[in-house]
């Protein structure tokens, strides 16, 4: 707990409302089939969570400081453009999921939406980075409750073992899209944007590069396994039912298999992981514009000392509450942000790889060869699936292939 921080949040925000449902729906379609594509997000997850941190803490600068240094100015403007629309997307579903959460509470989303914009809002405007850390990192624990709502499913182990050891892939579009889906659900461009700031922001050098390696490492890999346990959870009392289209939804299908208990659990996992990504996502995008703009931005000043920063903060947020406060059509908002991200995640991970890969930037840091190697296999497997997915929801809205 001592070295939690930067990448312990940004890997636990990427399992947010919209991440909660694409595992639900992978438990819920084909039960622990999709488990292996999970062994091979762990891997890269780490790999580019790694590769953020160690840039944050031997420059001193975020990704976006740094991409806007040494790569193409409008590469980067459009980059950073797409970043920020999919964020704001992103945004309304984390406050949509904050309302579905306790909406299962038997308490209706109009009263809590607002005072939860408000809460998170205040967090960052008026405390310090480390005491807003201290809060994440807080929220992080509510995952905890997939694990024991798995516990709960009564799976069958052995399964659960063979499935995570050796693929057992399903010859069909709708697997090999939700195995994209879950690729490109796991591993989103504010998650890297997140962990390099905020090492930037903890104040994290060189000298404190192994914590900060240690942080991201665990991160990824306890996300992962939280994604994991969501799988398995729904998979052993629920699956074989067919897709399903919210985190809500299958909390909602698990009560009348596993009872009220593994329905609250999931209630509480999907009320913490949506209160954490509604403060961390837009945080990215601010982080990112700011160190683009190359203004002042750090959680711990003031609104006057840093309006650019803390004035993205503030439209996001409440833009996402307004908008979730309507009867948007969720799922629609969410294959828009898809679309987003998948023309961003490969720009970034690509430039990410290139700057790990540069000697003048990082001297001895510098990736070395053999991790170069599975680095690049990793971020190259990541960008195909990215544009796969970018490609089969292009098709899908203009009624071509479904």
């Amino acid at each position: 707990m001592a070295i939690a921080g930067p990448g312990i949040i940004a890997a636990n925000a990427g399992n947010d409302a919209a991440g909660i449902a694409t595992y639900s729906s992978a438990g819920s379609q084909f039960v622990y089939r999709t488990l292996f594509f999970m062994v091979l997000v762990t891997v890269a997850l780490v790999l580019v969570q790694e590769m953020s941190v160690r840039l944050g803490a031997f420059t001193g600068k975020g990704l976006a400081a740094l991409i806007r240094e040494q790569f193409s100015l409008r590469l980067t403007a459009l980059a950073l453009f797409c970043v920020l629309l999919a964020n704001t997307g992103l945004v309304v579903s984390e406050f949509a999921g904050i309302g579905a959460a306790f909406e299962l509470f038997g308490v209706n989303r109009y009263l809590v939406i607002p005072p939860a914009a408000v809460a998170i809002w205040a967090l960052v405007l008026f405390g310090s980075y480390r005491y807003a850390e201290r809060i994440f990192l807080v929220l992080s624990l509510a995952f905890l409750a997939y694990p024991i709502a798995a516990i709960l499913g009564h799976p069958d182990w052995g399964q659960v073992g063979a499935n995570l050891a050796w693929p057992h892939f399903v010859l069909s579009k709708d697997f090999l899209l939700l195995g994209v889906a879950l690729i490109g659900t796991t591993v989103s461009p504010y998650m890297q944007l997140y962990a390099a700031a905020g090492v930037v922001d903890r104040g994290a050098g060189p000298d404190r590069y192994r914590d900060a390696r240690l942080d991201a490492v665990s991160g990824a890999i306890f996300a992962c396994i939280i994604s994991v346990t969501i799988i398995v959870a729904t998979g052993a009392t629920i699956g074989g039912r067919g897709p399903l289209d919210s985190a809500k939804e299958a909390a909602e299908a698990l009560r009348p298999v596993a009872g009220n208990g593994a329905e609250l659990l999931f209630a509480v996992g999907l009320l913490g992981a949506s209160a954490l990504a509604g403060a961390v996502v837009p945080l990215s995008s601010s982080y990112a514009i700011s160190e683009a703009v190359g203004v002042e931005r750090s959680v711990s000043r003031r609104f006057r000392e840093a309006p650019v920063f803390l004035g993205l903060f503030t439209f996001q947020i409440f833009l996402g509450a307004a908008v979730a406060l309507t009867p948007v059509n969720l799922i629609s908002l969410l294959i828009g942000t898809q679309v987003l991200q998948g023309i961003v995640t490969p720009v970034v991970l690509v430039y990410i790889l290139v700057l790990a890969n540069r000697r003048d930037l990082l001297g001895d840091a510098v990736n070395k060869p053999l991790f170069r190697v599975v680095a690049t296999l990793a971020v190259a497997a990541i960008s195909a699936m990215s544009l796969l997915l970018l490609g089969q929801t292009v098709l899908g809205l203009l009624g071509v292939g479904t």
